[in-house]
């Protein structure tokens, strides 16, 4: 999402008019869930996607005759009977998108974008709130607003009584729809999609960092030997930390219940040594490499040391789903699908 409303910014601010189109409600199996974005410009390129297909054809479109009419549009697709042979879709349900320019004449638009897109901290409170309105009296310029915690909301001018009536909705987990008087306003909770903390830069640990920035997850490798934790060798991690021990590993990170702790060090009293330091923290997710008799040797361990079995509850190990991985490679998908497996829990208030 971020590089998302980064690239939007960023062709906002060279001029150019981009169309945002936005799922602003699903029911039952669709393409992608309420919230989901694209951007279209004029020459037809795309930024993101919808879900692909037919759909996201006919989507793109509607967008070109929004860049024309210069008029908002919304559209319901039901993905059913007939009508899915007819999209060459199988998902069944419904969905509705709103369809929508926004012109880089108007310096708030960018502002929203970028403030989305440079967002540093998982303000529990940061929303975006999408007035939804179309025809002839979708013309104005500015339908964006971005709320962080109890900062003036960038973009869309709104009133103290509107921010009363909408905030309470930024404090959900997913997108919902408000009606405020005449008006239909789409309030988008802000998230920060994760970080993923590495411990150990062995083949594992290599490959698993090419595959989080693809899945949209900070990156971020700790271990003790340089020789092993360099660019070199992680060239797409977001950060690298050498510390002096991994026995006193996460002093200086900020770990918290959006961080996901993968431990795959180079040996069992490493682990172990990670394992108790992880059951310090807040962390949303905690995954151990290893074998059910070594995740018991090293239990026991912790055990003798004062752990509560509670605390050891909150373990996934062995780490990743069961694919039967065997390779560095396939270790690293399995891990990498327990992430987003993990990730869409927590999002979805499953966990």
């Amino acid at each position: 999402m971020k590089d998302l409303f980064l690239a939007c910014a960023n062709l906002l601010e060279a001029g150019e008019d981009v169309v945002m189109i936005t799922i602003i409600d699903r029911e039952g199996s669709g393409p992608r869930t309420a919230g989901s974005k694209m951007l279209v410009r004029r020459d037809g390129a795309i930024v993101g996607t919808i879900g692909g297909g037919i759909f996201e054809a006919q989507a793109t479109r509607m967008a070109q005759e929004v860049f024309q009419s210069g008029q908002a549009m919304t559209r319901e697709f039901r993905f059913s009977g007939s009508e899915i042979s007819g999209m060459d879709m199988v998902c069944g349900g419904r969905a509705e998108i709103f369809v929508d320019v926004l012109r880089s004449c108007c310096p708030e638009n960018a502002a929203v974008c970028r403030a989305i897109g440079e967002l540093t901290c998982n303000d529990l409170n940061a929303c975006l709130i999408t007035r939804i309105v179309t025809g002839s009296g979708s013309e104005d310029c500015v339908k964006l607003a971005f709320i962080a915690g109890n900062e003036k909301p960038v973009g869309m001018s709104l009133t103290e009584a509107d921010r009363e009536a909408l905030e309470p909705a930024c404090k959900g987990r997913f997108p919902l729809r408000v009606k405020r008087e005449e008006a239909s306003y789409l309030i988008e909770p802000v998230r920060l999609p994760g970080t993923v903390y590495i411990f150990g830069a062995g083949h594992v640990s290599q490959k698993l960092a090419y595959l989080t920035p693809f899945l949209d997850f900070q990156t971020v490798i700790v271990d003790d030997r340089k020789e092993y934790a360099n660019e070199k060798r992680f060239p797409r991690a977001d950060r690298i930390v050498v510390p002096e021990t991994m026995e006193n590993c996460m002093k200086d990170l900020r770990i918290s219940r959006n961080s996901y702790l993968v431990i795959v060090t180079r040996g069992h009293a490493y682990d172990a040594a990670v394992l108790a330091q992880a059951l310090e923290t807040d962390a949303g997710y905690i995954g151990m490499i290893g074998s059910k008799r070594k995740r018991e040797t090293i239990y026991n361990h912790l055990r003798r040391s004062g752990v509560q079995e509670a605390a050891l509850a909150r373990v996934h190990s062995p780490i990743g789903i069961d694919i039967e991985a065997e390779t560095p490679e396939e270790i690293a998908v399995s891990i990498a699908g327990e992430l987003i497996q993990k990730r869409a829990g927590l999002i979805d208030g499953r966990v």
